[in-house]
C-alpha cells in the first residue's frame, strides 16, 4: 500500500526574546497576570533582517537535514503563512524555493491561517499520491511581531515569530498499517473575528486613478477575542472527535494531542471539555507563545528531537485559525 511519511522536521525560533516583563507596561499589566490568563512567559521576535521567508528556509534547511534529502528531490512547497513577505505576488514559497535551491519543486502560499500547516500536509499528501517519485516540503512561517499593536491588551502577549517544516515523502506500507484520517472545514461567516487589513478589499483613496497617496499605512491584526476563545474549545473538541470516529478509535487511547497552541486556557478547556488529562495534550506555549501556522510542526520538532513523539504513536494534529478555518488529522507517526 502506498502512502506518505513525514520524513524529516525542523523549526526556528529568532534569537532576541520578549518576556512579559518587557511588554507588561505598555499593556498597563504585570508578567503574572499574563502568565495566569494566557500560559505564556516568553516570545521570539524576528530581528530587523529576518522575514517569514528567511524563518522558513531555516526551518526547512533542518527539516532537510533531518530526512536526508536534497534541495533537487523536492517536488513540492506548500508555505502555509498569515505574514508574507509580500502581499499577493510574488509568493513567499518562492522566495523559500530560491534560497533552498529545489529548483524542481512547483511552489505557492496556503492561507489558512492557524489550520495552514494541516491543511498543507493534507493537500502535499495528494500531490504525493499522484507523484509518488518527488518529496515535498511543507512549512507553516509566522513574522505575527510586524501585524500586532503591542500597546493592545486584548491580545499582544499572545503572539511570537517561528517557523516549522516538515519534508514528506511516499513509501510502501503493509496493507494493514493504520490508515490516516484528516478532516477540513471553515466558516466564512466567522471572517471579521479575526482580521488584518491590507489586501485589494480596501483602497486607500477614494479614487486610485487619481487620488494618488505616497503614503500606504500599515494596518494592525484586529481579533474578537471572546468570540475566538469559543470557536476554539468547541472545534477542536469537535476535530478531535472527528478524526478518531473516521478511525474507529476513542481519543482517551490516543498517545499524544497535538493542538494549535494558541492560548493555555483553550487547551485546558479543551481537556476539561472532552474529559481528558491535560498532560494528553503536548503545550510547548509558555516559550514561543502563539506561532500560528508554525505551532503545530514547532510542537512535532521538539516532541521528536526529545524523544516525546517515537513511531508508533497514535496522535492526533488539531488546528483552528482566522477564516475561520479548522483541521485535524489522526496518524499513527510517521504516516500520513
Amino acid at each position: 500500500m502506498l502512502t506518505v511519511k513525514i520524513a524529516g522536521l525542523g523549526s526556528y525560533l529568532p534569537e532576541r526574546v520578549v518576556t512579559n516583563a518587557e511588554i507588561s507596561p505598555q499593556i498597563n499589566s504585570t508578567p503574572e497576570w499574563i502568565v495566569s490568563h494566557t500560559g505564556i512567559a516568553n516570545r521570539h521576535v524576528a530581528a530587523p533582517d529576518e522575514w517569514a521567508s528567511t524563518l522558513g528556509t531555516k526551518a526547512a534547511e533542518k527539516a532537510l537535514a533531518a530526512a536526508g534529502a536534497k534541495p533537487e528531490e523536492i517536488g513540492l512547497i506548500i508555505l502555509a503563512t498569515t505574514t508574507p513577505d509580500y502581499v499577493g505576488c510574488p509568493s513567499t514559497a518562492c522566495l523559500v524555493q530560491h534560497a533552498l535551491g529545489c529548483k524542481n519543486a512547483a511552489a505557492f502560499d496556503l492561507a489558512a491561517a492557524c489550520s495552514g500547516f494541516v491543511y498543507g500536509m493534507d493537500v502535499a499528501k495528494s500531490h504525493m499520491m499522484r507523484h509518488p517519485g518527488q518529496k515535498a516540503l511543507v512549512i507553516g512561517t509566522e513574522l505575527l511581531s510586524r501585524s500586532l499593536n503591542w500597546r493592545d491588551r486584548s491580545y499582544a502577549m499572545l503572539f511570537g515569530d517561528a517557523a516549522g517544516a516538515a519534508v514528506l515523502e511516499s513509501v510502501e506500507v503493509p496493507d494493514d498499517t493504520f490508515k490516516a484520517q484528516t478532516v477540513m472545514g471553515a466558516d466564512g461567516a466567522g471572517y471579521e473575528y479575526i482580521v488584518k487589513e491590507g489586501g485589494a478589499r480596501k483602497g486607500w483613496t477614494a479614487d486610485p486613478v487619481h487620488d494618488f497617496t505616497d503614503t500606504i499605512p500599515t494596518p494592525y491584526l484586529g481579533m474578537d477575542g471572546h468570540a475566538v476563545f469559543t470557536f476554539a474549545v468547541r472545534k477542536l473538541d469537535e476535530v478531535i472527535r472527528q478524526v478518531c470516529g473516521m478511525g474507529e478509535m476513542e481519543p482517551a487511547k490516543l498517545d499524544r494531542i497535538f493542538a494549535h497552541q494558541a492560548n493555555f486556557r483553550i487547551i485546558e478547556a479543551v481537556a476539561r471539555r472532552m474529559k481528558l488529562p491535560l498532560e494528553q495534550f503536548y503545550l510547548y506555549l509558555e516559550d514561543v507563545g502563539n506561532t500560528s501556522s508554525a505551532s503545530i510542526p514547532l510542537c512535532l520538532d521538539k516532541a521528536v528531537r526529545e524523544g516525546d513523539l517515537k513511531d508508533g504513536m497514535k496522535i492526533a494534529l488539531a488546528g483552528f485559525g482566522s477564516g475561520l478555518t479548522w483541521a485535524g488529522t489522526l496518524m499513527q507517526w510517521p504516516y500520513l
